[in-house]
């Protein structure tokens, strides 16, 4: 995204999202062969039929995730003059859409067999002159998913709070817990060679109560980024520590006597205003608004797009504006 304008981002973290992008495209190809695997061995079983969908969907946000960096990359136009950064949530909630749609008719679809009574058959197979009970593979290659998909989420996590990517962070969230769905569908598998006939229905409901979960988690963030929310760090509600940047910077000049900022969340980056009222007795030029502009840009690589706006009185719905005399330079 180097060299696109306002798209761009410093070096380290240009590599960072082109790391994201290759551990995207590694994650396909590892959850396609998950997908082929657990297929394989699904059978009558509603756990493992609820598992495959599952697997499925977790191609969603990757795929989400790649044709936002894609969009996002272009450079802004007088068409779009804020970039094009909110492809990011608007893949993120798409992404979360579909996550809680197949939810809850994956859920609906267990409360049903379970509330029917019915009986998944598990019968035997052959492999090499050798004959088994068909759920011991089924548990295996459960068992073995879970291995790729916790390393795949810690990665991912590390660069999302790199980058501030909601979306990789929802990705990287599902995959580390889906320990608990493979378990979850372990022992449904084997609550039915126990005799359990209900364990299955009973996993198959907890693994989609599971993708609900992610659903409307997702749907939550993507929803308030986009409805422009105060700008939070990852997997936090607090405000961002970029908004206490700008305004201590604003602050910082001898010319300014208050200050407020108001922060957009575009995705990988943000959107800035920065309010200032001059001292009493200074009227800023352009010289000097464009100094502060540009010092307010370099707080941050987040804050490239940045504009100050003199006013005689701050906006009333900006949260926690600080005067001169009560700022973090006065030592209050």
């Amino acid at each position: 995204m180097k060299g696109r304008g306002y798209s761009a981002l410093p070096p380290d973290k240009s590599e960072a999202l082109h790391k994201a992008i290759r551990l995207q495209w590694i994650s396909l190809v590892v959850m396609v062969l998950i997908i082929v695997a657990v297929g394989l061995v699904a059978g009558q079983s509603q756990a493992m039929r609820t598992a495959f969908v599952e697997d499925m969907l977790a191609l969603l946000p990757p795929i989400a995730f790649l044709l936002g960096v894609w969009r996002a990359s272009k450079s802004r136009s007088p068409k779009h003059p804020y970039g094009h950064h909110r492809a990011m949530s608007a893949g993120h909630l798409v992404a979360a859409v579909a996550l809680l749609v197949f939810g809850l008719s994956l859920l609906y679809n267990g409360a049903s067999a379970l509330v029917m009574g019915e009986r998944p058959p598990v019968g035997v197979m052959s492999l090499f002159g050798q004959t088994f009970w068909a759920g011991w593979p089924m548990m295996i290659v459960m068992s073995m998913t879970v291995v790729p998909a916790v390393i795949l989420g810690r990665l991912k996590m590390k660069l999302a709070e790199e980058l501030h990517d909601q979306l990789l962070s929802a990705d990287a969230d599902m995959l580390k817990a889906d320990w608990s769905t493979a378990l979850a569908t372990v022992a449904g598998v084997a609550g039915i060679g126990f005799g359990l006939w209900w364990a299955d229905s009973a996993a198959a409901i907890l693994v989609s109560a599971s993708i609900v979960k992610d659903g409307v988690t997702n749907l939550r963030i993507a929803v308030a980024t986009l409805l422009d929310e105060r700008a939070t760090p990852i997997a936090s509600r607090d405000p961002h520590p970029v908004i206490g940047k700008l305004r201590q910077k604003a602050l910082s000049q001898a010319w300014v006597g208050e200050a407020a900022v108001r922060v957009r969340d575009m995705g990988h980056v943000f959107h800035s205003e920065v309010f200032v009222v001059p001292a009493e007795g200074h009227h800023p030029g352009i010289t000097e608004l464009d100094a502060l502009r540009h010092q307010l840009c370099d707080t941050d690589w987040k804050a490239l797009d940045t504009v100050v706006v003199p006013v005689k009185q701050l906006p009333s719905d900006i949260d926690e504006p600080f005067t001169s005399e009560v700022s973090p330079r006065s030592g209050a």
